[in-house]
């Protein structure tokens, strides 16, 4: 990984932050985007210190056209050899027939349409140079559904069919595609689909041991690391304590 050009979306908290922390240990250099510059700033900040990582930040709504319209000659110039495309959320937990339409609206704006642009401004740069290893973070949400869940487990859904047709896509220009899927892992995700309710963002992992965003971060840098002629296509990595979207063993301690 040294020296490697690493672009990550959504790099201001939670698994984005965390490979942003693993990539520039490994000695990379990164191309950091998220909506809170502030947040950016210090991680940039902090990681310099800690690892002398050559770091550039830009603040992008990956759901804006125009922003990442903006962005492409910063992309160009960079020439991204890795994009990690993190950037995601769920919101709310109501069934289909109560569910908030502008809550679906983010969600799918977000989760698909952001990874969309963001992989077509970086995308033809990566063939015309004939390499390029394209991550996303997909989640267990892709391969199973579960109540209230019916519009992001939809969404994540559509991340695991454009992985799977941007591979069939890209065969042959020595671009890699790959998708890393976990299951619950505690960050700021449940606050944000709970809307910044942390008493019930707390309840979804208590007595649980979820994963960590770190634990991710590692499965993204060994799908980076295998060798040109290997790849990981789809990796889903769940807690020792969770069986299913669903199905979860929670201590009685």
């Amino acid at each position: 990984m040294k020296d490697r050009m690493v672009v990550i979306t959504g790099a201001s908290s939670g698994i984005g932050q965390a490979c942003a922390e693993s990539f520039a240990r490994a000695g990379s250099s990164l191309l950091l985007t998220a909506r809170r510059l502030d947040r950016l700033e210090e991680l940039r900040e902090r990681l310099r210190r800690e690892t002398g990582a050559e770091i550039e930040i830009h603040r992008l709504d990956v759901r804006s056209k125009e922003e990442v319209s903006a962005m492409q000659p910063i992309f160009d110039a960079f020439e991204p050899e890795i994009l990690v495309n993190n950037a995601g959320l769920a919101r709310g937990l109501a069934p289909i027939q109560a569910g908030d339409i502008s809550d679906w609206e983010e969600m799918i704006e977000t989760n698909v349409r952001g990874l969309l642009l963001v992989t077509r401004a970086i995308l033809p740069g990566m063939i015309s140079r004939g390499r390029g290893h394209i991550i996303n973070i997909g989640s267990i949400a892709g391969h199973e559904a579960y109540p209230g869940g019916a519009v992001y487990c939809g969404t994540k859904h559509a991340v695991a069919a454009i992985n799977r047709g941007l591979a069939m896509d890209t065969l042959g220009t020595g671009v890699r595609v790959s998708s890393v899927d976990p299951g619950m892992v505690e960050t700021e995700f449940s606050i944000v689909r709970f809307h910044g309710d942390e008493e019930k963002a707390a309840a979804v992992y208590e007595n649980f041991r979820p994963l960590k965003a770190e634990d991710v971060a590692d499965a993204v840098i060994f799908c980076a690391t295998r060798p040109p002629h290997a790849n990981i296509r789809e990796m889903i990595l769940m807690p020792s304590d969770q069986a299913s979207a669903v199905h979860a063993w929670r201590s009685q301690d």
